[in-house]
This record gives C-alpha cells, structure tokens and sequence, in this order.
C-alpha cells in the first residue's frame, strides 16, 4: 500500500511570480504582472498575451516586463516539484517495487509511487480515491454536545442522517450568507454566488458545489443558471426527450451524468458505452471523439433524430463535458454542507464549539470563528481553570466556554494531568492549591505562565500581576509539600489536606493594555477585551468607521480613507532595487485588514511599524483581485500622539471641587512636568456644586499629547474627566 505521487507544474500565474521572485523583482510589481493574467481553465501565457490587452502592451513596452515573461515562457509548464496526491491511494498484490519505483518525501517518513495516478493506472494497479474531511469530526463533535444537553433533559437524541432537507431556517441562514464555517460554502466567492442564486432546495446546494469552478464560473453557464432559476431567462431544451434530464438544472449540462444520460435517451448508448463517452469527452482526444461523434450520430439517426440537432447536441455535450462535474460528488458535498448549515441554524453554539476544537491550534482560524461567534451573538467564556476541557464546549446557559487546548504553551499532557486531578480530586481553591494537586513537572511554570496570561485563573483570589509574581513562591511550595507528603511530615499548624499556604505576592495591577496584551499573547486574540477601546470617543472624530463594518468599505474603494487600528502582524519584503516595504494586518475590537506600505512610506514610518501599535493610517481602498478581500494603500502613518498633535484643539481637564486644594496648581504643574514643551493647549474645565468656569491656559502649559500623560491625569482626576476637544 502507498500514496500516489503529484506532479506540480509551472503554470501561467505561477510561472510569472516563481521567475519574478527570481530575478528579485519586488512583489507588488509582480503580483500586479501575474494578476493580468486571465483567471481561465487552462490558460497559458500565451493566449494571456493575446487575450489581455495591458499584459501585451506591458510586454512590448518594459524590458522588465519583457524579460520576465520571455523567462516564463520558456519555463512554463516544467515541472516544479513533487508532492504527494490528496487522497489517491495504490494497493498491489505483492511488494510494491515489483510494480512501480519509489519516492520518498523530505524527511524520510512517506513513501509515494514514482509513477503519477494515470502511470499508476496504466502499469495495472488498482488505484482508490479515500479523502478525509475535517468536517465530518466537526459534525460528530456537534452532535456529541448537542445529545448530551438532550440526555440531560431527557429528549429524544438528534441523528444528523434524519434531518429533514426541506428545513426553511437552513436555507434562510444559506441566503443571508451566513455561511463561515459551512462546509465548501465560506468562501467570499461563493458567498456571492449564494447570494446570486438564494438556494431554496438541497438539488440547488449540489448545483452551487458543481458551479463554483473556474470552468463553470468561466464559460457562463453559472450566469445562465441563475438568471433561468430566477425565471428571468426562458429555459430552453435542445430536444423534448432531454427535458426530465436537463429539468433540474434549468436546462444547463452541468453534470457527467447528465452527458451520460442524454447519451443514453438520444443514441441508445449502454452505460457502459455512456461512461467511455464522458471519459473520451473530459481527455478531449480528436481521433477519439471523432469516433464516438460517428457513434452518437448513427445511434440518435436510428431514434429518429435529425441529424443536424443530434450533431449540435454532440458538440454542446462535448463543450460542457470539460466543465461537467461528477454529481455524486457534488451531492455527498452538499450534504454534509447542508448538515453543517442545519446545526448552525439550530445548535449554533455547540455547532461552533466543535469549529472552534477542530482549528484550535490554528490561531488565525480561531480569531475567525471567534469573530463569527460575535456576529451571531454567542457569548464566549473566557478559559478557566474549574470549568473549561481540552477541547470548546457549550455550558447550561448556552455560551462556549474556551477550551483550554486552544492556550499557546500549554501542552496536552499538562492539560489532561489538570482534568484528571480537577475530576478525581475536585475543584482548585487557588494556585497554591493547584501547584500542590497537579503534576509540576507537566504543569510546569511556563504553563502557569500561560494559563495566568490567558485569564485561567482571574477565580484563584488575586489579579494577575499578583499571581505572575507568585509563580516561583506557589512551585517552591508545592515542592516542599511534596517531600513532606513523601516523608508522612505534617505542618503542625496546617490542616494536613492544605499543609502548606502562602500569602500572594503584593504588586500593582496590570494595566488594561499591559493585560490584554498578555492576554493575546496567550490566546493569539483579545477575548476579554481589546485595547482599542479606550481609544474609541477619540477614534470616533478621526475615522469613518471601525474596520469590521465591511459595507462601509464600498463607499470608499478607489478613494483616499482613514482607518485606525493595532498592527497584529507584520511582513518585511525586500523590492528589485533592494529597497524594503511591509505589509501590515492592522485590527480593531471589530475586524482587520491588510495594508501595503511601499518603500517611501516604510522607510518614513518604520519606527512606528512594531506588533502591537496603534496607528492611525491614511490610504487608498482597494480590491485584490485574487483573494476577494480589501486592502489599503498607505499614503501617511501617523502615532495617536502624532494624530493628536495635527487634530486635537486641546487636551480637556475637568477638575471637581473636591480637587480644588490649596497647592492644586503647584500639584498639577508637576504631574504636567515630563510633557510639557508641545503643542496642545490645556483647558480645565472647573466643576462646582453651583457654578462652574472653563479655563484656557498658557503657552507654558502647552503638552505633548502622549498616551503616558492621559495615564497620569486620569489616574489623580477619574477617567471621564481627562479627554481631548476635537
């Protein structure tokens, strides 16, 4: 038994940015080449040439240009690597070097044949196609959640094989587009597929996975479907005797079983006869076609069926044949994404929690799906160390508790000695407590470290500044707990079960953004808030809108736009003429975005450019072609200080009463001291119980409007009373 071997060739796009990368052309400027290439099935760069008017005028015009694509040209189509087939597997009768040579993997763990799928085929092996779905653990996960809350209140147990497919809140959940995580319909493409077509019928979920292909996308047949579905074009049958069999799909050859039928009713073919037919059709072999052109045609002449009619539908059969999609396929991949739309309809939050454990070491999908479990209104439950498992589940009130395999640095081994203690032993009082109970070696400190960032331990009796400083003091502890157990020793003045405590170690709290930012650095996102917060009222005069709100974004595409965010992550590319620019993921509480910063504008602000930053950042909204999704262009990058510097007309403080001492100004001029000097105006606003004054001061009193300076302020005269006038 062995996995077949896959041959991965230099296509058109490919071709251009491997020789563009190469010759050490910047990315930008080969990502904007290769996306001139037509998105087509099959292209090559010379009919991309041919077709694309700005890549041939390009071509003719820069050396550059020229150069890349004449070097492409030469390369394209040569096989580039060897990697091994998805799921196609070979089983031969005795050892499989009697049969095909060998090839084994980078690292010396698989072994794949050396011959591809159709060698393999060809040599005479048996060659089986086993595909492993993600999706279908997901669904077992669900279901397992679902049927233990329906134990617990003794009802009937959910079988996912018995749903009904006609289930209206499925198919209204299809329609709104709210299919992330719905499987093979989360994509933005196909999201506005869905949206074009609005599925109100399973056959139409098998039509989307079919449609949703280059070839289909590419040759109008999607177009025709939908408009024929929405009775906006009137659907046409070659011949009436094809009508029961093109009737589901409005009139459209979409599938290899519907080549294969109409082979069957026109010309009398067996099934056997059809399926050579849909294979000779899909290689697209000319000797071969022809004969079976003859075929067709003499037995559709002895159905009675003119000969013309019959040669037109031979040559739209072997048009669509190519794009044909194999309906079987298509209907066991519609139903599981059906499947996957019922539970989220119904079940959403153990439909989500079981989303959530299948990529929880996946941090990117997690933001995702967090994301998604925001918009739906799921409350998620930070991770804690009495309540959470391993993997998300769902508590009694409906809200995903954070499974604790989804910390960054804390093992499975240590989880699992955590939960066999916390069910064997009981519940942790305190870290104490649980340092002496669990295994130190496994939960060791750089786990507590983990589990403590992550807000696992926010019921263990201190805040987490506290905590962190009491690591050493809790391991010391349990240690000599241990050797006092093992030598039958008891503190005489502790009880025996808790023979040792020590007090937590004394020391400020966290800040908010000191502790969400440990936060993520546990969890890879901020769940218990998100810094940006803070910032909000002020954010609010500076930009349009929060960069979750994605229908804003039309508004401003192709135009010059203001968004503001924290740099989550941080890409440093290298240009042609070694010249460096970045490409930042910038984030708010509500979404992210990409953002391009070319050399110029790097060089100017990359004193700025580090991970956790708030940047206020101006630019040019756009589309990217390929992935679907919008980017910035960065123009100008500007620090809050910066932003306040160039905005704010002054720096607001309200001062009560009660703050009204005799050495108030003497107190305040040295609280003010560090940031004196800038440019932003002071005005204290006076708050008495029966009259108040506004106050504009001095020159002298003029500030740098630093973060550092509102932390000051707001910690002496209360938060609501600190802010900056727009």
């Amino acid at each position: 038994v062995s996995q077949i071997i896959t041959f991965g060739t230099m296509a058109a796009k490919a071709v251009v940015r491997d020789v563009g990368r190469v010759l050490g052309l910047s990315y930008g400027y080969v990502d904007t080449i290769a996306k001139l290439v037509p998105f087509e099935l099959g292209i090559t760069l010379e009919r991309a040439i041919e077709q694309e008017e700005r890549l041939a005028e390009l071509y003719n015009k820069e050396e550059d240009v020229k150069t890349l694509i004449d070097l492409a040209l030469k390369l394209e189509g040569v096989t580039r690597n060897a990697g091994k087939h998805a799921g196609g597997v070979v089983i031969s009768p005795s050892l499989l070097t009697d049969f095909s040579p060998l090839y084994c993997e980078e690292g010396g763990k698989n072994l794949v044949t050396q011959y591809d799928k159709g060698d393999v085929e060809a040599v005479g092996l048996v060659k089986f196609d086993f595909l492993g779905l993600r999706t279908l653990t997901i669904i077992d996960w669900a279901v397992q959640n679902i049927n233990e809350q329906l134990e617990a209140e003794g009802k009937e147990l959910l079988d996912i094989i018995k749903i009904p497919l006609d289930d209206h809140k499925s198919y209204d959940l299809l329609k709104a587009c709210n299919t992330t995580a719905v499987f093979q319909l989360e994509s933005r493409g196909m999201k506005d597929l869905i949206k074009r077509l609005q599925p109100d019928c399973f056959d139409e979920i098998v039509a989307l996975v079919a449609l949703f292909r280059p070839g289909p996308l590419q040759s109008g047949m999607v177009d025709d479907f939908i408009e024929r579905k929405h009775g906006r074009a009137e659907v046409r049958y070659p011949h009436p005797d094809l009508k029961p069999i093109l009737a589901p799909t409005y009139g459209v050859i979409l599938y290899q079983e519907q080549v294969m039928q109409i082979a069957q009713v026109l010309a009398g073919y067996s099934l056997g006869a059809a399926d050579i037919l849909r294979r000779a059709m899909g290689k697209k072999k000319p000797e071969e076609m022809a004969k079976q052109r003859a075929v067709f045609l003499d037995g559709a002449s002895k159905r009675g069926v003119d000969k013309h009619v019959a040669n037109g539908i031979f040559d739209l059969m072997e048009k669509f044949a190519g794009y044909g999609f194999n309906k079987s396929h298509s209907a066991g991949y519609a139903l599981i994404a059906y499947q996957t739309a019922w539970l989220k309809a119904h079940y959403p939050a153990e439909f989500m929690a079981a989303v959530l454990s299948s990529d929880m070491d996946n941090t990117d999908k997690v933001v995702l799906f967090v994301d998604e479990c925001k918009r739906m209104n799921i409350k998620i439950v930070p991770p804690h160390i009495n309540h959470s498992q391993y993997k998300f589940t769902v508590n009694e009130r409906g809200e995903i508790v954070y499974g604790l395999g989804a910390i960054k640095g804390v093992g499975e081994a240590a989880i699992d000695s955590i939960i066999a203690t916390r069910n064997s032993e009981g519940l942790f009082k305190d870290m104490f407590d649980f340092c002496q109970r669990v295994d130190t070696r496994k939960a060791n400190k750089r786990v507590l470290e983990a589990l403590i960032r992550s807000g696992g331990m926010d019921d263990f009796g201190a805040h987490r500044a506290s905590m962190f400083a009491t690591i050493e003091t809790a391991l010391k502890t349990a240690e000599q707990h241990a050797k006092q157990q093992a030598n039958g020793q008891h503190d005489m003045f502790c009880e025996p079960e808790r023979a040792i405590s020590v007090a937590y170690v004394k020391v400020d709290k966290w800040s908010d953004t000191a502790r969400l930012a440990a936060e993520q650095e546990a969890l890879g996102l901020y769940l218990s808030g998100h810094p940006i917060t803070g910032y909000m009222e002020e954010l609010k005069h500076l930009v349009a809108f929060q960069l979750g709100d994605t229908n804003s974004y039309n508004k401003f595409t192709d135009k010059g736009i203001t968004i503001a965010g924290f740099i989550a992550a941080m890409k440093v590319l290298t240009t042609k003429s070694n010249k460096k620019m970045a490409i930042l993921t910038l984030e708010d509480s509500t979404g992210h975005i990409e953002v391009t910063l070319f050399s110029e504008v790097y060089l100017e602000h990359r004193d700025h450019l580090q991970k956790g930053q708030l940047l206020l950042i101006e630019g040019e909204m756009s589309i990217d072609n390929f992935s679907g999704n919008y980017r910035l262009q960065a123009r100008k990058v500007l620090t809050m200080t910066e932003a306040r510097t160039s905005y704010a007309k002054s720096l607001l403080l309200k001062v009560k009463e009660a703050n009204l001492t005799a050495d108030f100004s003497k107190q305040l001029a040295k609280k003010l001291q560090p940031f004196l000097g800038g440019t932003c105006p002071l005005v204290i606003e006076f708050l008495g119980k029966n009259a108040g004054a506004k106050l504009r001061l001095g020159k002298e009193w003029q500030v740098k409007p630093q973060d550092e300076l509102l932390i000051v302020l707001k910690d002496e005269y209360d938060p609501d009373n600190v802010g900056f006038e727009y």
